[in-house]
């Protein structure tokens, strides 16, 4: 099979640094499609794949959120073309296994046994897997055909990047799991990709208050710019004074953008008796999170768990392609730094250290 060599930001092992390297990436067989990328966005589940939070096959070619354009096609694709511009869906969903059956397909069964397959290979002949199904963090990628979702007209192609993790995120944890009501009270916990995609869709969603909370005071002016009314620095003060903002019982609703035990019991706290708590973030096993049985009783709250926003990216990215269409939602306002492929390795530093919002590859 002809292969052609492309650079791509390679996983060694779990723990090991990236290495910016070439790949020899063969021509899409039956059923796949190539994609030149125009963008990829570093998101934290990507670190998560580094440290070995997220398990997956290695060595692999890590990104999941990801744009660009049709460069070929397999046999068997008739739907797309070259030159078409397109949106990698790194959680495709099977259509067959219960989860899709009940019509929840983020829980899809079935949707990362792509991780598992051999996706490229170094030019010594190591087989290399493609991360989170796309492989988004290369020049190129081969994925299968149902990896990729047309874009919809007027959304920029660099930035529509975001719409493959960041904004679906952000926007169905919001509308899908926390099913934020025009006039309500939220909190966002977390001020990178997703909790700036979060903020924005409390403001679309019509939410009254909006408190941004955050490690990092730097962040205030991009919380504010996405929406936020509020902007707390996490400390231990951080449940009273939300409930204080929002006149004393607490918000309606809490988002938690981060994935650790102190900060999902901050959310939990920050939130009125009856009011819902909605975990995105993805945290370690030694995460551990405990409640007493009289306050569950008690308050009367909501905890849930959030995958991919509760999304079906069929149908919500046309859905946030009218709204960026409409100004009501602004991708390019979620991107702190716009970076080549060798600066992905420090761009994980930047994620660790908690600054900035969503680092942008741009090819």
């Amino acid at each position: 099979m002809t292969v052609r060599t492309v650079r791509a930001a390679v996983l060694p092992a779990v723990g090991a640094p990236l290495e910016i390297t070439g790949v020899e990436l063969p021509e899409p067989g039956p059923g796949r499609v190539r994609v030149r990328l125009a963008a990829a966005g570093v998101c934290h589940s990507d670190l998560s794949l580094s440290d070995g939070t997220l398990r997956i096959p290695v060595p692999a070619i890590l990104g999941h959120e990801g744009a660009g354009t049709v460069e070929s096609v397999g046999e068997g694709v008739t739907d797309l073309a070259p030159g078409d511009p397109v949106v990698l869906n790194w959680a495709p969903s099977c259509g067959s296994c219960p989860a899709c059956g009940r019509g929840e397909v983020w829980l899809c069964g079935n949707a990362m046994n792509g991780a598992a397959a051999v996706h490229a290979r170094t030019p010594a002949g190591t087989a290399l897997h493609p991360g989170l199904n796309v492989a988004a963090f290369a020049e190129e990628t081969v994925v299968p055909r149902s990896c990729v979702l047309p874009l919809p007209e007027g959304v920029p192609l660099a930035d529509a990047a975001l719409l493959g993790c960041a904004v679906l995120t952000g926007y169905g944890a919001v509308h899908h799991a926390a099913k934020v009501a025009p006039g309500e009270t939220v909190a966002v916990f977390g001020a990178g990709g997703v909790g700036l995609a979060a903020l924005q869709a409390a403001r679309i969603a019509g939410a009254s208050r909006i408190v941004a909370v955050d490690l990092s005071p730097a962040k205030e002016e991009l919380a504010r710019a996405a929406g936020a009314t509020d902007f707390v620095t996490a400390s231990e003060r951080t449940a009273r004074e939300i409930r204080a903002l929002a006149g004393g019982e607490g918000v309606d609703a809490a988002v938690e953008c981060v994935g650790r035990a102190v900060t999902i019991r901050t959310a939990w706290e920050s939130t009125r008796r009856g009011g819902r708590t909605t975990v995105v973030g993805i945290g370690g096993t030694d995460q551990r999170v405990t409640f007493h049985a009289l306050e569950l009783f008690h308050w009367g709250r909501t905890l849930s768990g959030c995958v991919y926003g509760n999304c079906d990216p069929r149908t919500d990215l046309p859905v946030l392609a009218g709204q960026v269409r409409a100004g009501r939602l602004d991708l390019s306002a979620l991107v702190t730094d716009r970076i080549g492929l060798d600066d992905i390795p420090a761009a994980f530093e930047a994620m660790l250290a908690g600054r900035g919002g969503r680092a942008l590859v741009t090819f």
